[in-house]
Parts: C-alpha cells; structure tokens; sequence
C-alpha cells in the first residue's frame, strides 16, 4: 500500500516524467517483444546489413514521427497555419517557428533514443547488421583464417563452421553494448547541460514558475467548465426552437478571430507579464488589437508548457531517475544494488 501511494504521489507531483518514464518502458517492452518474436537474422550476406539496420532504425523512425502526432503544441502550431499564411504574417517569424519545433522535435526523440539503446544493449540488431557488412568483416577478419570473412554472416545464427567467426560474435555484442551506453551517457548530459541552459536563461523565478503552473491547470478547468456550461446551453436553445419553429435567442460566442488568437503560440515579452495566451487576449487594449506578435514577444524554452498546460514541466532528476530504472531493471540488476533511489 505504502509502495502504491508513492507511485500515485510520484504521478501528482511529476505526471510528465511519470508520462516519459511510461513511454520509455513501454518502447523497452516493445523492442525486446520484436528481438525475441520478430526478429530473425537472415544469416545472409546481401541481407544482414540492411534487415538488422530495418529493425534498429525504422522504429526508432516512426516512434520520432508518433511524438510529433502525439504532441498538443504540433497541432497547436499548424491548425490553421496554411489558412493564415495566405495573410501578411503568416505562420510568424522563422527563428521562432524554429525555436519551437526544436523543442517539438527533443519532446519526440526520447522514444525513438530508447528503442536504440535498448536495441544496443540488446545487441541482436547490431550483430546481424554488422555482421553483413564488408567493410567491417574485412576490419575484424583481420589475421584471423581466410573463411572468417565469408562466414561471418552465418554467426548470428550459429552456424559458421569457423571457430574464428563464431568468437567474432561476441565482439559484436561487446561493440553493440559499448555503443548503447555511449548513448545513454551522451544523451543524458546533452539533457543535463540542455535543461541547465534553459533554466539559466529564465526570465522568471523558481517560485513564479510553479505559481505560473498552478495557474495553467485554474485556468484550463474553469475554460474546460465553462466551454461545455456554454455549449450545452447553446446546443439547448438550438434543438428547442428547431422543434419548437421558433429563433433563437442570441448568445455571445467567441469569433473565429478570437479564437485564432487565444490559440496561437505564446510568446513572452519582458513588458506585459501575462501567464497564457487567453489572459493577453482579455487583457488588450483595443478589441480590434492582434496578441498573436508584438515588439519584443520572443519564444522562451522553459516557457514551453504554456502552450500544453496539461502537463507539468519535466523534473530532470525523476525522468532520469526513471530511465536509469528501466536500463537496470532490463539487465536484470536486482533492486538492492541500484546506486539511487526513485
């Protein structure tokens, strides 16, 4: 029970960690469900290069593309972009709209980056593939017997008659191995180094942040309340006086315009401290007047959860924490000897 409550405090308090750390166990699971049920070395020379290089990359491929699909702030930024952009300022300035796919495209990769660790770690891709390659055969076969190269292609499957390519397998699985922590390793001080930047270069406080989030989650449930008390009265009245043959009443709803703007990207400006777009929009100084771009609006990286206020920003320490867990846990490393606690 005890263990139960931590996990459900863990997800109050860090539920986009918790969100990252699902998809990376879940992306673990998978790759080791495909190692084991799907994949089959072909133990070809034509054909192991490019069936190991199918398993370790595609995925990794369409898992990026996925956390693009999956993301709010991707379709936050290209509903109506084409629409716009037959009017002067179309889709806004290129650095910003840059800006925010990086951010965009750092979100998707930590999906596809786990598949290829874990795959590396593995190490049946990476010998399958490595073992179908040329160049590389010529490179280990190197002073060993002269059949090495011809048969190393048959090692991922246990059958090279040669003891020598046979040996070379389990090279392979050193390199592969080598290789995933390599990329564990440089992908967690890229993220260390990256977050440390973007908190450096805050213009707010540590506290103002935290306030700033509890205001994202207020105000998205009394919109969210407030949308469907609306809806459902506007949706009564119509149906009333379709069976009654009568008009309606009129109600005040937001013009498309308003709605465009209170939809588009937010962007901070030192001057004006507003926590989202909506609290720019009623606070305009003309009705007329456009927020989506102003002098001296810029994109702020840790900013970012504005514009997905469902979710929390990420806490370095919890995602790795997670992740770490996950690396141990596939290596079969029993709980006591993990140098951290969750």
């Amino acid at each position: 029970m005890d263990k139960f409550q931590a996990v459900l405090n863990l997800h109050l308090q860090h539920p986009r960690a918790l969100g990252y750390g699902l998809v990376t166990l879940l992306t673990a699971g998978g790759e080791r469900l495909f190692s084991v049920a799907v994949f089959q070395c072909p133990c070809s020379a034509a054909w192991n290069l490019p069936y190991g290089l199918v398993f370790l990359l595609v995925p990794a491929l369409a898992l990026f593309l996925l956390g693009y699909v999956l993301s709010a702030r991707t379709w936050r930024l290209l509903t109506g972009c084409c629409a716009r952009g037959a009017r002067p300022g179309g889709c806004g300035p290129r650095l910003r709209a840059a800006l925010v796919c990086v951010q965009l495209s750092a979100t998707a990769a930590v999906a596809p980056l786990t598949w290829v660790a874990v795959a590396l770690l593995g190490g049946a891709f990476y010998e399958c593939a490595a073992s179908g390659s040329a160049p590389l055969a010529r490179l280990l076969c190197r002073g060993r017997d002269a059949a090495c190269e011809a048969q190393l292609p048959l090692a991922p499957c246990h059958q090279a008659p040669a003891p020598d390519a046979q040996d070379l397998l389990k090279e392979l699985k050193a390199q592969s191995q080598v290789l995933g922590w390599i990329l564990i390793a440089v992908v967690i001080i890229f993220l260390l180094i990256f977050t440390s930047i973007i908190r450096c270069l805050s213009p707010v406080s540590f506290l103002q942040l935290k306030f700033w989030k509890i205001y994202l989650e207020q105000e998205q449930q009394i919109l969210k309340s407030q949308a469907t008390e609306h809806a459902t009265e506007l949706a009564k009245e119509n149906v009333k006086c379709f069976f009654e043959c009568s008009h309606p009443k009129e109600y005040n709803t937001p013009s498309i315009r308003d709605w465009q703007q209170i939809s588009s990207l937010y962007t901070f400006n030192p001057k004006e401290q507003y926590y989202s777009m909506l609290h720019k929009y009623v606070h305009r100084t003309e009705k007329s007047e456009s927020i989506k771009s102003k002098e001296g609006d810029t994109v702020i990286p840790i900013l970012g959860f504005v514009d997905t206020p469902d979710s929390s920003i990420v806490c370095l320490e919890q995602l790795i924490c997670l992740d770490c867990w996950i690396v141990f846990y596939y290596l079969n490393i029993p709980q006591s000897g993990y140098p951290f606690n969750c």
